[in-house]
């Protein structure tokens, strides 16, 4: 079954609560239409103004029945949410004023109704940049317990079913965090093993990349990966993790068998940590274009609750995917 495919039957399955923050954007609107549809959610919400998702819905010629419209200030929650939102952030200064004001912003709103438990997971970035879905999800979702630091990662399938979990892998950082401390690799690494247990169904092996394999080279930057290694393994002795590790240590058994024979996750990992965001990034997007592997993300990892993020330029199937994926992180 294509990754795809099997988050929507996942998503299908669970029946959890959408809320789309733009819902005033035409893509988003159609793409409501067809998460209803397919029955991924058991209610799609869409946040603004009634009239111009009204206005919106007609112009693309979507009806909107069985949708749930939420018009953050006309919402009767908004006071409670402005309250919740204050003692979020009055140690920053803010005033309840101030919070009765920016909670009727989409993003706000949208954060809060997950917050407190009026939606499952939230959908956003088709009109607003990735630092504004961030920053409303910082404030608001805040991070899971245990975890100080929200990142991302990509699934990457890819038709090499030999290598990681029948051919797919977790991937990251690759869109969050530029250049990780060890205390953040090590988080970075913890959300991702729950990224693969989620989206890839298996038990995640873990490999910390480096250039170096347990100790062939050394230098600061293979320092940072050994040290993120060890903190994981404190925090969670029984997660299989391995580093540090070169990629191809990581997942080709012949060469874990030389350079790492005792290993038991060196060439079987099927989540892979890069050691900061420039060579993730990197990393990806050569697996996606010159192996042709599909690349779902990136897919925030370590919020308290599920919010993605999209690219302003997503289609609206890149919408219904990236909800079907979020909905599948609310059913665990």
């Amino acid at each position: 079954m294509l990754f795809a495919e099997k988050m929507k039957a996942q998503a299908r399955a669970a029946q959890k609560r959408l809320v789309l923050a733009e819902g005033s954007e035409e893509r988003t609107i159609k793409a409501a239409r067809i998460i209803a549809d397919e029955r991924l959610a058991s209610e799609v919400i869409l946040i603004g103004s009634k009239a111009e998702i009204e206005a919106a819905a007609s112009a693309s010629s979507t009806s909107l029945k069985g949708l749930t419209l939420v018009d953050p200030i006309k919402s009767d929650q908004r006071k409670k949410y402005a309250t919740e939102f204050y003692e979020l952030r009055k140690h920053k200064g803010m005033t309840e004023e101030q919070a009765f004001e920016d909670i009727a912003n989409p993003l706000r709103f949208g954060a809060m109704m997950v917050r407190l438990g009026a939606g499952d997971a939230m959908v956003a970035g088709a009109e607003n940049t990735t630092a504004a879905v961030l920053v409303a999800a910082f404030n608001i979702i805040k991070t899971a317990p245990g975890i100080s630091f929200a990142s991302s990662c990509f699934v990457m399938a890819t038709d090499k079913k030999e290598y990681g979990a029948d051919g797919s892998f977790i991937f990251a950082d690759c869109a969050t965090i530029p250049n990780p401390t060890a205390e953040q690799l090590a988080e970075i690494a913890l959300a991702s093993a729950t990224s693969c247990s989620t989206f890839l169904g298996v038990e995640p092996k873990v490999g910390m990349l480096s250039y170096s394999t347990l100790g062939s080279a050394s230098g600061d930057l293979v320092e940072k990966v050994t040290e993120a290694t060890k903190i994981v393994r404190k925090k969670n002795p029984s997660l299989a993790i391995e580093g540090e590790l070169q990629l191809d240590a990581a997942i080709v058994p012949s060469v874990a068998a030389s350079k790492a024979p005792n290993s038991k996750v060196a060439g079987k990992a099927n989540t892979l940590i890069f050691p900061d965001l420039q060579s993730g990034n990197i990393g990806y997007k050569l697996v996606q274009r010159l192996a042709g592997a599909e690349a779902y993300g990136p897919i925030l990892q370590g919020f308290a609750k599920p919010i993605s993020d999209l690219s302003r330029g997503c289609s609206v199937e890149d919408i219904v995917v990236t909800s079907a994926i979020t909905l599948a992180q609310a059913a665990k």
